[in-house]
């Protein structure tokens, strides 16, 4: 009789164990090419929620509940894992989400859905993350500390919260088309979310192309093969405008690093200092053409370095970006920032100031003009339509360590 139960307990116990592995043998897989690497997932069928009906409260709600009580925890602990294992900032890592959930609802097909999951994951990834919906349409916020100018947002009780979809939606007047916000408690959707990108991906090598730059520097003519990231383009697509502190520290990848900053550094050899500043205030002014914003983007866009590099056009935004960049790598200079009405340029501090000098927090620092003007100007020379123009610092720079 022990014998019998024995064997029945042992079948009971099979027969459990393999509906378990049913269960999860028609889980989906999926993989992503997400820059260097394969990113993948698993997603239980538990968590294929549909979401086709009227968009407002209660169908947001059912849906975050009937997710929230699958088994999501698999696809959320790859996220985490990946995001960790590369070390990727909060801007990147949303690039991450945003494809992760293109793979479980496409956005073509169902943007209301799309959304829903991509707000569900940031969330649940620790981020206080917010919905918003009015006219049929869903508003994806998420809680930001910075100084963020060219973006809507509304504020809870002195935290503002930055709008992540609103390049979806074109021009939309949150004003006069108001939207309402959906109040769900989610214990882990704490944090803020930073868009700061102080680290790069890491791309294959085989997805750069090289771009020719050619240059005259006193007589003499560099040429440069620089390796160029396409995919840099769509990391920074709908990237908004941040403050200068967090734009000016946007590095380059490690390929184009690597087929440009030696490239420069050994071309300076043998220059003085400041004729190597000179040098590369003038591969900044007159290796790329130029065009203002309105004309190439048809908005106001500031390009990171390696899109500076990348960009047929850039304007005095992005040469200031990266003329800052090539002094901080190579001689790592304290520097400034100054704005005017309609322009933006730099300024360095030398041992011994040359020309004019800006005086800033008692330095004296040297301007160094990176964007093409009427005037041939040397270091320590302005142009003479900013002479006695008003101007602002809105950056300044200074070596931990000189």
């Amino acid at each position: 009789m022990k014998s019998l139960i024995s064997i029945l307990s042992l079948k009971l116990l099979l027969l459990a164990t393999f509906c378990v592995r049913a269960d999860y043998a028609f889980a989906n897989n999926f993989s992503i090419e997400f820059y260097s690497g394969t990113f993948s997932f698993e997603i239980d069928p538990s968590s294929d929620i549909e979401f086709s009906g009227e968009l407002n409260t209660e169908t947001i709600k059912d849906f975050y509940n009937k997710l929230d009580q699958s088994r999501y925890q698999s696809v959320l602990t790859s996220l985490l894992n990946y995001k960790e294992k590369h070390q990727l900032n909060d801007w990147i890592y949303y690039q991450l989400i945003r494809k992760t959930a293109q793979k479980i609802s496409p956005k073509a097909e169902n943007y209301h859905r799309y959304t829903l999951y991509k707000w569900f994951f940031l969330s649940k990834s620790g981020y206080d993350a917010r919905l918003s919906i009015g006219n049929n349409r869903i508003i994806f916020y998420v809680r930001n500390d910075e100084n963020i100018n060219d973006i809507p947002f509304f504020s809870i009780e002195g935290n503002k919260y930055m709008c992540l979809n609103y390049h979806d939606y074109g021009k939309v007047d949150f004003e006069k088309d108001k939207v309402y916000p959906i109040q769900i408690n989610i214990p882990e959707a704490k944090n803020s979310f930073s868009y700061k990108v102080t680290r790069m991906p890491d791309f294959r090598p085989e997805s750069y192309r090289e771009k020719e730059v050619l240059f005259q520097y006193k007589q003499k003519a560099y040429h440069f093969q620089i390796k160029l990231n396409p995919e840099v383009e769509s990391i920074f697509a709908n990237y908004p405008g941040v403050d200068f502190e967090s734009y000016f520290n946007i590095p380059l990848s490690h390929e184009t690093y690597s087929s440009l900053i030696p490239i420069l550094k050994k071309n300076l050899t043998g220059m003085t200092q400041k004729k190597g500043v000179d040098y590369l205030m003038r591969f900044t002014r007159y290796a790329f053409l130029y065009q203002n914003d309105e004309d190439n983007f048809g908005k106001e866009k500031r390009l990171s370095p390696e899109l500076t590099l990348f960009s047929k056009y850039s304007d005095c935004d992005d040469r200031a970006g990266l003329f800052f960049y090539l002094v901080k790598e190579i001689y790592n200079l304290p520097m400034i920032a100054l704005l005017y009405p309609t322009h933006i340029s730099m300024a360095v501090q030398f041992d011994k100031p040359v020309g004019k000098s800006i005086i800033y927090n008692g330095q004296k620092y040297s301007v160094c003009e990176p964007t093409p003007q009427e005037q041939n100007l040397r270091i320590g020379q302005i142009a003479s339509e900013f002479q006695n123009a008003d101007y602002e610092v809105v950056y300044s720079y200074h070596p931990s360590a000189k």
